[in-house]
């Protein structure tokens, strides 16, 4: 009996240090916190706030540059994915309600400006890569 008690003890010891130094090696979420993008035009209190987690970076490294497209080319892009968007979001039964939420009020006599007509045309082109979907006829 007297043996057993100096054993427990060295296996309570032995067991406490083993649970005590055991490090979860496991990767950690790692939450990515991105802005949100605002399309705006305050002439024509005009404004669209994209929080699509990831559109950010890609605009930032995959979209060309501002001057790449005319005006003219990014509005006649935009008159046709605001079409179609706006078809699927006024038919939540057949199309994935979680992507096309909002309808984008887009009037084709308006000029927006080119900022607002290319970082919208490149939002498009992101939700076309990101949800494997396509947004031209």
């Amino acid at each position: 009996m007297k043996l057993l008690k100096p054993i427990f003890y060295l296996l309570s010891i032995t067991l406490f240090i083993a649970c005590g130094s055991y490090s979860n090696t496991t990767s950690k979420t790692t939450i990515i916190k991105e802005d949100p993008v605002i399309i705006a035009n305050k002439a024509l209190e005009y404004e669209i706030i994209i929080i699509d987690l990831g559109f950010t970076s890609y605009l930032n490294s995959i979209a060309r540059p501002m001057s790449y497209h005319s005006q003219t080319y990014l509005q006649n892009k935009n008159r046709i994915y605001v079409t179609v968007w706006n078809s699927r979001a006024q038919n939540p039964q057949r199309y994935n309600s979680s992507i096309y939420e909002n309808v984008i009020e887009y009037e084709t006599n308006v000029d927006y400006g080119l900022e607002v007509n290319y970082k919208l045309y490149w939002y498009f082109k992101f939700a076309e890569q990101k949800y494997k979907m396509r947004l031209s006829y």
